[in-house]
């Protein structure tokens, strides 16, 4: 009897055929932490939270419709999808890694332990009792970090066969940036490499009408998944989309809080204006 295949470490929702151009992902909210963590940490599960998108995934879950979602289960703490499995792997964490390809990489954020595996996290400078073997890291690769990513080709890969548009919306949360009246909402395009232009004016045009102070591309530009899906040449074009947590999560910044509701309302508003841009745009090229 053949053995029963290892279910993914993500949540997949939305239709086997696409309803809409736009496809949401959801890399940072994972919540789960595998037991074998525990006897690798020296620090506590309960202090690598600050990692998470701390639930954006319940904002994301009400704003989101029939559009195909994906949110990942497992806890950023134990591998970061939205960080390259080449050239992000540590080798101060991680046997494995190829030392010669992470000082290539030009991410300070990597660099400073943000990796692949993160290393810094909980108060600690390094999380991690042992360095990981090339096996434990290259199972996460395989088990966690490939299927997430294949899953979101194929669900762009659809939208784009069925509208001949398909632009991914890649959600994150972020803490209150410094500053006397700091951007509540950050939007990444690569400084304009993952997608056309009118995509990201759409989303500014959304987010001043909900009276949101925005930035662009700072502090942050989009990570690994914007880089390795989209394609705007090919018609496949991606945003990131950075919320602060003070306005979805509670004053103590642990747990859902009275602003999920409008957060999730203006998130809605957003996805909508996206396909109605990314359709209008697929028949003006179909119509040329």
């Amino acid at each position: 009897m053949e053995a029963a295949a290892t279910p993914p470490s993500f949540d997949r929702t939305g239709p086997d055929e696409p309803v809409s151009p736009v496809v949401v992902s959801v890399p940072h909210a994972g919540r789960d932490y595998p037991p074998e963590m525990q006897a690798l940490l020296t620090v506590p599960i309960a202090r690598l939270t600050t990692l998470e998108d701390r639930y954006v995934d319940a904002v994301a879950v009400r704003a989101v419709g029939d559009e195909v979602m994906l949110v990942a289960r497992r806890a950023r703490g134990w591998i970061d999808l939205n960080r390259s499995p080449v050239r992000d792997r540590d080798p101060q964490v991680d046997a494995g890694a190829d030392p010669r390809a992470f000082a290539a990489q030009p991410s300070d954020k990597v660099r400073s332990g943000i990796g692949l595996i993160p290393r810094r996290a909980g108060g600690a400078d390094n999380m991690w009792r042992r360095k990981l073997t090339d096996a434990e890291v290259v199972a996460r690769i395989t088990h966690d970090h490939t299927p997430y990513h294949d899953a979101i080709d194929r669900a762009l890969a659809a939208a784009h066969a069925r509208f001949g548009v398909a632009l991914l919306l890649d959600l994150h949360s972020m803490p209150p940036l410094p500053g006397v009246l700091p951007a509540q909402v950050v939007l990444g395009n690569r400084h304009g490499q993952s997608g056309a232009a009118l995509f990201t004016d759409v989303a500014v045009g959304v987010m001043r009408a909900a009276g949101l102070r925005l930035a662009i591309n700072h502090p942050y530009a989009g990570g690994h998944i914007l880089t390795s899906h989209a394609r705007p040449r090919a018609g496949i074009h991606a945003l990131q989309l950075e919320i602060d947590r003070s306005l979805y999560l509670d004053p103590q910044f642990d747990q859902p809080g009275n602003g999920v509701a409008a957060t999730a309302a203006w998130v809605r508003t957003l996805i909508d204006a996206l396909a109605d841009a990314a359709l209008a745009t697929a028949h003006r090229i179909a119509a040329e």
